[in-house]
């Protein structure tokens, strides 16, 4: 099998790799070649697409022989074996990652120019080269977005020699490669077009992706989202579109989703106050209706917060398909109850391997006793329950909700404030406390020892 050019490769790549669309994955095209390639199975699949920058650790008086790799955010990857037998120390290696950090820094503000780096925590991962001749540095890719926490790590190729498999061994999940000629010695004999990729192309793919995703520019196409504005949320099989409102600052950690409680929408006063901090703080934010007018007429509809929280959950999937973050949730009323439930499906998913757990959730006022004790006990994310001391009636059951928690749980009670919060402070105190709570776990982890 022969391709015209990396465009024409990646086309048909994407066409093999369909299967992956539903698991929300994270394209990764390694630089320069691997672009053009990643480039077109990104656009297929819907999935934002950013580069994975690995540097090879080269012995000082043999560097085509690697000991190691580095990615950005301080992950290394190193063979000892290698080490010990070329008696590379620790001065050695130091030297050597010195140099490397410096190109691996230059490369990530060429290419990126100031976007903030796709998080993989969780995520199946597509790492995409225009070809393997000898493995080394897409092995390197694979170890390292599995070392920046990627849940699956899926290799996909055009071409490869034979033995591909084996190269890459464990490194990745799965190896996808459309051909394997027996008569294989270079990548570029299997391209009539294998014309150098320049840096420039790689940037302006990735601001091009980067738009089409909704993570950086001012246009979005089809029913991907601006960075800032109003959205359509596609649920029921696109057949009810829910209006809504989505702030993403530039290099925000994650975005909030928030449930709105019975008779509110994402007009309501107190949620967009609540949003408005978070958003000065740098977070993104969602606010959406729950309900179409015509639903919201049916009160029963209000109220049945299990299918509420399904509804929570399509919109958390059609977030997730156009802007890689983790996401949080901020609940109200009956809202908290729905933001739960969805909590606790999405953990359910995620142990099952199938979707991302919600990163954090947290609590205003809320009925979470409506979700059940049952589906409590089965919630992942870290909440926060802020109640205030005057609601006392809510207060109990929140401590109830607390006991019947598993997960990393905290009940906040404001002083002085009842149910809406109304009193002079006590909503800032709420957005003090979401931020904080939110912040706290979006954090990155620490990078590993060395």
């Amino acid at each position: 099998m022969r391709f015209d050019d990396r465009v024409d490769a990646g086309r048909r790549l994407a066409a093999r790799l369909e299967d992956f669309r539903d698991d929300g994955p994270v394209v990764l095209g390694l630089p320069r070649g691997g672009v053009p390639v990643a480039f077109e199975v990104a656009h297929a699949l819907g999935a934002p697409l950013d580069v994975i920058l690995v540097r090879k650790l080269g012995v000082p008086y043999h560097r085509e022989l690697g000991f190691g790799a580095i990615g950005e955010g301080g992950i290394r990857v190193i063979s000892e074996d290698i080490m010990r037998m070329s008696r590379v120390d620790e001065d050695d290696l130091a030297e050597v990652q010195r140099a490397e950090e410096a190109e691996l820094a230059r490369q990530a503000e060429r290419f990126r120019g100031g976007r903030p780096r796709i998080p993989l925590a969780g995520r199946t991962v597509i790492v995409v080269d225009d070809g393997i001749a000898t493995g080394a540095s897409a092995s390197a890719a694979c170890r390292v977005a599995r070392a920046e926490g990627a849940a699956r790590v899926v290799l996909a190729v055009p071409v490869a020699p034979p033995d591909a498999a084996e190269r890459i061994g464990p490194e990745a999940d799965e190896l996808v490669c459309l051909s394997t000629p027996p008569l294989f010695s270079a990548v570029g004999e299997w391209y009539r077009d294998f014309s150098q990729t320049a840096d420039e192309e790689v940037v302006d793919l990735l601001r091009r992706s980067a738009r089409e995703t909704g993570r950086g520019g001012d246009e979005s196409g089809g029913d991907c989202p601006a960075r800032t504005g109003p959205v359509e949320l596609p649920v029921e099989g696109g057949r009810v579109r829910l209006p809504g409102d989505l702030d993403l600052p530039a290099g925000a950690p994650g975005v909030v989703v928030f449930a709105h409680g019975s008779g509110s929408s994402r007009f309501s006063p107190r949620n967009r106050a609540v949003a408005a901090a978070l958003g000065g703080a740098g977070l993104g934010t969602l606010l959406f209706d729950l309900l179409t007018p015509e639903e919201e007429a049916d009160r029963a509809n209000v109220f049945a917060v299990g299918p509420l929280a399904h509804r929570l959950t399509e919109v958390t999937r059609w977030l997730r398909r156009h802007v890689a973050l983790p996401v949080c949730y901020f609940g109200a009323s009956t809202g908290a109850a729905a933001a739960l439930l969805a909590a606790a499906d999405a953990a359910e998913e995620h142990a099952r391997g199938e979707g991302e757990d919600i990163t954090a959730v947290v609590s205003r006022g809320g009925r979470p006793d409506l979700a059940g004790d049952d589906r409590l006990a089965e919630v992942t994310a870290p909440t926060l329950l802020v109640v205030g001391g005057r609601d006392e009636t809510v207060l109990d059951l929140n401590r109830q909700a607390a006991a019947a928690l598993r997960c990393e749980n905290r009940l906040a009670v404001v002083p002085g404030a009842t149910h809406l919060f109304e009193e002079p402070g006590t909503l800032d105190a709420v957005a003090d406390l979401a931020c904080a709570w939110f912040t706290g776990h979006l954090a990155p982890p620490p990078a590993p020892a060395g």
